[in-house]
């Protein structure tokens, strides 16, 4: 069965079904403004709502003055529930699928209920909005042409070393998704398998006490040592660039970026541009402008 998607609308090649639609809609990861009108006009408009917990999502609901019937489908009962889920939209509802916060599916659930709609040809509409991943990578500064996320890095002992061996030539820039009391732990592995790379640690994403702060791997070890992580971590760590490509040194890497500067660019501006053609640490390059 194939089913083609074309704007706001799937077609079943072999039948066209007279059935509901699954829509996709990401929710705010801190500030309820981020949400969007088409999302709230979902909500409103939908049948019923899949959500990952009804407690988090009714909170929302009653904040907009919406009332619709839930059935929750979280990671631990999803693959007992998309059954249910889908039989309902088969016969001609419509579904809202919401995490908690953020997009479904992105390392949150909602990836077996879209399957199962693909499955049964079930048109299936994104209702784009708030992601912690493009938040942070947005901000961060570091190259964002090319990235990779890999969401919650393993804690089983064996299958965590093995997907850090695996990232360790990884040349494009890496997004983690990072807990409060397992940050330590994951930076000290990603400073013992990486290297002291440049990395971007965000916190606390849209909320009141929202940070981004420019590290290495080294300071920031050495920082929650001795201070308390606090909050939810997006991490977005350098790529390996590899040594036969390191023809450029720090003097060429200023010398770049201050041609930059003497056409317009702030010194920010002009580090990253300088940056991303010697694929040097856009630190390094800021530090050497300013004579740090």
């Amino acid at each position: 069965m194939m089913v083609l998607m074309k704007g706001s609308e799937s077609v079943e090649l072999n039948n066209i079904k007279e059935i509901g639609t699954l829509y996709v809609v990401a929710t705010p990861i801190g500030n309820l403004k981020d949400l969007s009108i088409r999302a709230v006009d979902t909500l409103k408009d939908v049948d019923f709502i899949a959500a990952e917990d009804t407690r988090v999502t009714l909170k929302l609901l009653n904040h907009l003055g919406i009332k619709k019937p839930m059935i929750s489908c979280y990671r631990h009962n999803e693959l007992d529930r998309v059954d249910r889920i889908a039989e309902r939209i088969l016969s001609g509802e419509s579904c809202a699928l919401c995490c908690d916060a953020g997009t479904p599916a992105i390392s949150d659930p909602g990836e077996a209920l879209i399957a199962k709609a693909v499955e049964e040809g079930i048109r299936i509409i994104p209702i784009p909005g708030p992601s912690a991943v493009i938040a942070a990578l947005s901000a961060s500064g570091l190259a964002s042409g090319r990235f990779c996320f890999e969401g919650f890095i393993p804690m089983n002992k064996k299958t965590r070393k093995n997907r850090l061996i695996s990232l360790q030539t990884e040349q494009r820039t890496m997004v983690f998704y990072e807990a409060p009391h397992k940050l330590r732990k994951t930076l000290i592995d990603l400073l013992q398998y990486m290297g002291n790379r440049e990395i971007v640690i965000a916190r606390e994403l849209t909320k009141i006490y929202e940070e981004i702060v420019h590290s290495t791997l080294q300071e920031a070890v050495t920082h929650y040592t001795t201070n308390e992580p606090r909050g939810e971590f997006v991490l977005i760590l350098e790529g390996f660039v590899p040594e036969i490509e390191q023809e450029n040194t720090l003097e060429d890497a200023v010398s770049i970026a201050l041609e930059y500067i003497n056409v317009g660019l702030s010194t920010s501006e002009a580090a990253k541009k300088a940056a991303q053609e010697t694929r040097l640490p856009r630190s390094s390059i800021y530090k050497g402008i300013v004579g740090e």
